[in-house]
């Protein structure tokens, strides 16, 4: 079993290949290929490698599949004996990434089956995504 703790927008997330998870909101595109820098640990078949605080040349290949929003999260505010109340909601902005592989140094230690990989279209045909960006580099 391969799994990676990686670091994207000021949190920490156990990733595995082949499996997908929201994360805030990036600047990317759907279907855009993304490569995560910020590796803490690595593990592989028993084999751990620790960063300190990344590994180094440790990489996690994703692609974003959409842009969506979470759950309503409803915050209410009353005083008592006023008659002061205050509703409010707030939705995170949020994107689901695809874990496509886990790899150091370009060896690739786990990567997802190839059907995961290839998101298929409502035509029924795969779609290959063609654009890389790199995580680094994006605003957080």
């Amino acid at each position: 079993m391969t799994y990676a703790i990686i670091e994207t927008g000021g949190k920490q997330l156990r990733v595995e290949p082949g499996r997908f998870y929201d994360v805030d909101r990036l600047a990317v595109e759907p279907e855009q290929n993304l490569l995560v820098n910020k590796v803490l640990l690595v593990n592989h078949d028993g084999t751990t490698h620790i960063g300190r605080p990344f590994v180094e040349g440790a990489t996690v290949e994703t692609t974003a599949m959409q842009h969506l929003r979470g759950r309503k999260v409803i915050v209410y505010k009353m005083r008592p004996k006023k008659k002061t109340r205050k509703k409010r909601g707030h939705r995170q902005e949020l994107t689901r990434l695809m874990v496509n592989s886990i790899s150091i140094n370009g060896s690739v230690l786990g990567s997802a089956p190839a059907d995961a990989a290839a998101p298929i279209s409502p035509s029924g045909e795969a779609e290959a995504a063609t654009e890389t960006a790199d995580l680094s580099q994006a605003p957080e």
